[in-house]
């Protein structure tokens, strides 16, 4: 495999503020063949203007807005390379990201995805948590689990052939918040998963984070689900419904929405019994959680 080209898609919805930073850690890559799509999606604000003074160096696309996973299919289909790299408008590459990459399918071409190291920023870039810990080979069981580990970097860490994201069918557009774990489980079910063990993105978190709504996550995560593992008529499959709709129950307990919260724990019971006793825990364990938390407020411990 001799420098095949790289297809770098942007999908960007009123970035303005990250755009520039975002395109300029593309073009900064080490490895030199790489072409820049960017699928502005409706942007109001002065994202237009940004994109236009890249000249020939990028290629845009502006369409109505249909959403991000809309956005990344139009710009795969609008472009030619081998491999495929996905960044969100507000995410950074580091240099040689690109680069070792393609190093791993050189050296592993039956791989059907490359993730990478991160480091989570906040708005500002400062840096809140380095995380190394990427799946590698089967990373089935650690997406279903919802682990920790899993494929890192949501859709700004992913590379994929292109044949693999075309067997796949591309991002499904009825999705949004989940639509980078669909695809990281439809590849991974197919093919091994390489990672590189090395910061090579920082993931921005934020206000603005689509991972915010708790509903859209549950409703898009539950047509994730039901596509790769169907009506939960297993023990196994059970045991995941019920692992999922516990992480569902913290994130509604953080967000404040404590009747969702009741609704969602009772769904974890009923589809996996054992999760009784972490529930009947729950409160002691906030409160511990919450005496333990930084002078900012945030706990070092998560759900």
């Amino acid at each position: 495999m001799a420098n095949p080209l790289v297809s770098a898609i942007i999908p960007n919805y009123n970035y303005s503020q990250y755009l520039r930073e975002t395109i300029d850690s593309v073009l900064e890559q080490t490895y030199g063949q790489i072409e820049i799509i960017i699928v502005d999606d409706g942007s109001t604000d002065g994202s237009r203007e940004i994109l236009e003074s890249y000249g020939d160096q990028i290629s845009a696309i502006y369409q109505q807005n249909a959403g991000v996973s809309a956005a990344r299919n139009n710009g795969v289909s609008r472009s030619g390379g081998d491999f495929l790299a996905f960044l969100d408008a507000d995410d950074l590459w580091l240099p040689t990201k690109i680069e070792k990459q393609i190093a791993r399918f050189t050296a592993e071409p039956s791989l059907g995805l490359v993730h990478v190291g991160v480091d989570e920023i906040d708005a500002e870039g400062n840096s809140l948590r380095k995380r190394l810990e990427g799946s590698n080979g089967d990373a089935t069981i650690d997406l279903l689990a919802m682990s920790r580990k899993g494929v890192l970097g949501g859709g700004s860490g992913l590379m994929v052939p292109r044949n693999v994201f075309n067997e796949i069918g591309g991002f499904d557009t009825r999705l949004s918040t989940s639509a980078d774990w669909d695809v990281f489980y439809q590849v991974a079910s197919r093919y091994p998963v390489g990672f590189v063990p090395e910061i090579l993105l920082n993931y921005r978190i934020h206000s603005a984070n689509m991972h915010d709504n708790v509903k859209a996550m549950e409703h898009d995560i539950g047509i994730a689900f039901e596509k790769a593992i169907g009506n939960p008529s297993t023990p196994q499959a059970r045991k995941h419904y019920g692992n999922l709709f516990k992480i569902l129950a913290g994130s509604y307990f953080r967000s404040g929405n404590y009747s969702e919260f009741i609704r969602t724990a009772w769904q974890s019971i009923r589809y996996d019994p054992a999760n009784l006793a972490y529930f009947i825990k729950y409160p002691l364990r906030k409160i511990r959680r919450k005496l333990g938390a930084q002078p900012n407020g945030v706990s070092r411990n998560s759900l």
